[in-house]
């Protein structure tokens, strides 16, 4: 049996692939239920995005193993002979890591681990892995132990498998089991420590916030890999790392974008989402995730090139209710045009999207059609009101007029009656810079 990466102390010290050492052979399996199981189990198993995981933690896949079972089997998942079935495929392609696309529990992978004699991950493992590994900031790298621990600490007895004894009754239980409960400990008090950690960063996060002012706020999401830091580079040169693979960013990056002279915008990219992703990271990411709490647009960004572009708005869709107590005002975009039948594809999903922005990050025509469009629910969130400036104070409306935002004025004696199209947080500042100006009444 390979040596086993699993560890329950140090910093960033969870399933790792081994480093210096040829590549992971992994067999993938999925097992494909009915949609009433609960708990991340039920459904279509997808090993194609299973692939595209193991690749980005650095694996190769050598073979591909599916069941369709009414029910799992409670010790180790697979049905007696798929199991054997299993067991025959490792040997004969020599892989030496088994991935499930689904979630096992502590005993099923323990059971796997005996019977095939490699490394078992299931999917929840497996997307931990590759967060551990993309975490470079203090904020993404605590969040990623802390959702590690979180998932660790039901199942420490699988991992000291190695200190059980053959032999059963009196004198058998000593050494592992205390060294069980002193793990249990450590991780419980390190757990809390985390926790605290990410509340200071959170109320540091609060406070840069505020400092932004009332700044129209629009945020970026959707399933990981659909090209959202693309788009953030395209339109703001904000720099953020792009590569085609899943995950690729953790963290979020906001910058402040000008429209025109009087309008600007904050646009904020955030970590993707992905089919079935592990609650423990959803929890573990709020601090990060509550960007789109405060967001006053949220752009969903949909990879257009997928297979299913559907199912991949259904998953972003299922993590944001988790997020978000009530509807947001959603612009959906469908990018990597390039990659598609443009036409056949706006026929399609126009319809069943009226709204949805078609643009592709690759062309210089799709950020900046991203920024108008944006602009566009930026306007939309002003209104008409009527101001009475006085006349020597006129010079605070030049910026409306140089933005066509001054729709009338008529002047009446040593004032100016300006109807003007402001956002409410427009219309404080004014007021608060210039006492003089009057809310008259709105149309």
């Amino acid at each position: 049996m390979g040596e086993n990466r699993k560890s329950g102390g140090g910093e960033r010290s969870f399933w790792r692939w081994q480093q210096g050492a040829p590549d992971e052979r992994a067999i993938l399996v999925g097992v494909h239920l009915p949609h009433l199981f609960d708990g991340g189990l039920g459904g279509h198993a997808d090993t194609d995005e299973l692939a595209q995981l193991v690749a980005t933690a650095g694996g190769q896949v050598v073979g591909i193993l599916e069941q369709r079972l009414r029910r799992p089997t409670s010790s180790t998942f697979l049905g007696r002979g798929k199991l054997q079935e299993l067991k025959e495929l490792v040997a004969d392609r020599r892989a030496n890591l088994v991935v499930f696309d689904n979630e096992l529990s502590p005993a099923q992978g323990r059971n796997l681990e005996k019977e095939l004699d490699v490394n078992v991950l299931d999917r929840t493992e497996l997307i931990l892995d590759i967060f551990a590994r993309h975490a470079n900031t203090r904020q993404a790298s605590r969040q990623v132990e802390l959702a590690q621990l979180q998932y660790l600490l039901p199942r420490l007895r699988r991992l000291w498998s190695h200190l059980e004894r053959q032999a059963g009754g009196i004198g058998t239980r000593g050494p592992g089991e205390t060294q069980l409960e002193t793990d249990r400990r450590l991780i419980d008090r390190r757990i809390a420590q985390l926790k605290g950690e990410l509340r200071d960063i959170a109320g540091d996060r609060d406070i840069q916030r505020r400092g932004r002012g009332d700044l129209f706020k629009a945020v970026l999401v959707g399933y990981t890999n659909a090209g959202k830091s693309t788009l953030m580079n395209g339109v703001t040169d904000a720099g953020v790392y792009v590569r085609d693979q899943l995950f690729a960013t953790l963290d979020a990056t906001t910058r402040r974008v000008e429209a025109d002279e009087r309008r600007r915008f904050l646009l904020t990219d955030t970590v993707g989402f992905i089919r079935r992703l592990p609650h423990h990271l959803v929890e573990s990411f709020r601090a990060t995730l509550q960007e789109v709490t405060y967001a006053d647009l949220l752009v969903h960004v949909v990879d257009a090139a997928s297979r299913s572009p559907e199912l991949q708005i259904a998953s972003v869709n299922k993590v944001l209710a988790e997020l978000i107590p009530g509807e947001k005002d959603t612009l959906l975009v469908f990018n990597k045009m390039d990659k598609v039948d443009q036409e056949l594809f706006e026929n399609r999903f126009g319809r069943l999207h009226p709204g949805a922005l078609f643009v592709s990050a690759r062309r210089p025509e799709g950020p900046t059609a991203l920024c108008e469009a944006i602009l566009a629910r930026l306007r939309r969130s002003e209104k008409i009101i009527n101001l009475r400036v006085p006349a020597d104070r006129l010079n605070c409306l030049a910026v409306y007029h140089r933005t066509g935002a001054v729709l009338a004025q008529e002047f009446q004696g040593l004032s100016c009656m300006a109807t003007v199209r402001i956002r409410e947080e427009e219309l404080r500042r004014l007021l608060a810079h210039e006492p003089s100006v009057e809310l008259v009444e709105e149309p």
